[in-house]
């Protein structure tokens, strides 16, 4: 563990995978999502949105930096998410995102660095890590849902925390692992989802017992399921993320603060 104990800072979810911490004296918001419910079209299948965002972008206050899995479906960027970004200093993302968004916004490749001021002095390093949007080789499956990226933030005495996108892949969480493990909170999306239509099925994220798997890979001393809500595409949700950490032995990983607000 690092100087920091992770239970310090608090992640506080709103729906969907828009998340908000602050680390370093920055704060970080993942996903920007805050349009209301209803039909949201894709290239591929309509994303149906079944709640609305417990905060509104006004609500959030001043943002630092978005890290940003990817811009390309409604339930990870929407118009709303859009929007914030014009006011946000800088926005991490996929290399075809960093070309899609503008001058704002960087694309992180696999294992590439940034490096961010902290206001106190001293840097932030976000690392950008490996993530696929299904099932198979990633390059079947970018060819049909895109790029995405994760994350991972370390900085001299801060915890390391690991943001993964819409992953889909372990092979990948142990890529990350064997570079950054133990972690000391990972922001997991999760929920299962599926569309009949695409891979036969199979999964575009991690379900709930690959997610608690993920979390054992990773050593991770806290974890926030995020991404697990909201749209009609996801097959499990909390209860079934609990019910998986308690079969793994893991359940006193959860993190407090997302238990509470259940």
């Amino acid at each position: 563990m690092s100087q920091l104990n992770a239970d310090q800072f608090p992640v506080r979810t709103f729906g969907g995978p828009t998340t908000l911490f602050e680390y370093g004296g920055l704060r970080f918001l993942t996903d920007p999502t805050f349009d209301g419910p209803g039909d949201y079209p894709s290239s591929g299948p309509i994303l149906t949105k079944t709640a609305p965002s417990t905060i509104t972008p006004t609500e959030l206050g001043p943002i630092d930096v978005v890290l940003l899995s990817h811009d390309e479906h409604a339930d990870n960027l929407d118009t709303s998410g859009r929007a914030l970004l014009a006011d946000v200093p800088l926005t991490l993302t996929t290399p075809g995102g960093g070309e899609r968004l503008g001058d704002k916004a960087k694309g992180l490749a696999d294992w590439e660095t940034v490096e961010l001021e902290r206001p106190g002095g001293g840097t932030i390093t976000v690392t950008g890590v490996p993530a696929i949007h299904g099932p198979g080789p990633r390059k079947e499956v970018e060819s049909l849902s895109g790029q995405v990226v994760g994350f991972v933030l370390t900085g001299e005495g801060l915890p390391t925390v690991y943001v993964s996108g819409d992953n889909a892949s372990l092979d990948a969480v142990k890529e990350i692992a064997e570079r950054f493990a133990p972690v000391d909170t990972a922001v997991l999306f999760a929920g299962a989802p599926r569309f009949p239509m695409l891979y036969d099925g199979g999964l575009i994220v991690l379900d709930s017992a690959q997610a608690a798997e993920a979390a054992r890979i990773l050593d991770a001393q806290r974890v926030v399921p995020a991404h697990h809500d909201s749209w009609t595409h996801f097959t499990e949700g909390r209860d079934e993320l609990e019910a998986a950490f308690t079969a793994a032995g893991l359940a006193d990983r959860l993190d407090q603060d997302w238990i509470r607000h259940a």
